[in-house]
């Protein structure tokens, strides 16, 4: 149904929430290794404590990166693709996919912020800033679960295109 709307937007949705999930599986994984590292700096004889603690220190780094980027960025990304398909084809209420592309820009400027270090990426700044975004995830599930898409009136779909006039008819 969305593909036949915006099949771009609709591919780059799907690959957004891929590359998003991908990040956050990183940011695990790293803190997974961490505490790997630790519990080998307490148990293993013979173990370099400076080394182990370095590679920690990057680990903890590469997780801050990844969750800055994938819950911090990519979030906006898919609101992008998905509620402009969303707006223009009015398959939901107007105000959902409103949400979205309001709280797209707000989060990369909040990301951004914590990139720079303006405010932590867990404050309240942060969280006002995201909230939006998270309005527009939770209203479209909510609103997708309970009542569905829209139907459209046969005349609204914008893939369709009306006949020639009979004029320009070939005989």
């Amino acid at each position: 149904m969305i593909k036949r709307h915006g099949a771009g937007r609709a591919l780059g949705f799907v690959a957004s929430r891929t590359l998003e999930v991908s990040m956050i599986f990183v940011g695990v994984l790293s803190v997974l290794a961490v505490f790997t590292l630790r519990h080998d700096l307490a148990g293993a004889a013979g173990t370099d404590p400076t080394s182990l603690t370095t590679t920690a220190s990057a680990l903890v780094a590469v997780k801050d990166w990844s969750f800055l980027l994938g819950p911090g960025v990519m979030p906006a990304v898919n609101a992008l693709c998905l509620a402009t398909i969303m707006y223009r084809s009015r398959l939901v209420p107007r105000i959902i996919p409103t949400l979205g592309l309001i709280g797209a820009p707000l989060l990369v400027i909040s990301s951004t912020a914590s990139l720079f270090g303006a405010w932590e990426q867990v404050s309240s700044i942060a969280l006002l800033m995201a909230l939006p975004i998270a309005a527009w995830e939770f209203s479209l599930g909510v609103y997708m679960t309970v009542k569905g898409f829209k139907t459209p009136s046969s005349g609204s779909d914008p893939t369709v295109m009306p006949a020639a006039p009979a004029v320009f008819a070939q005989a």
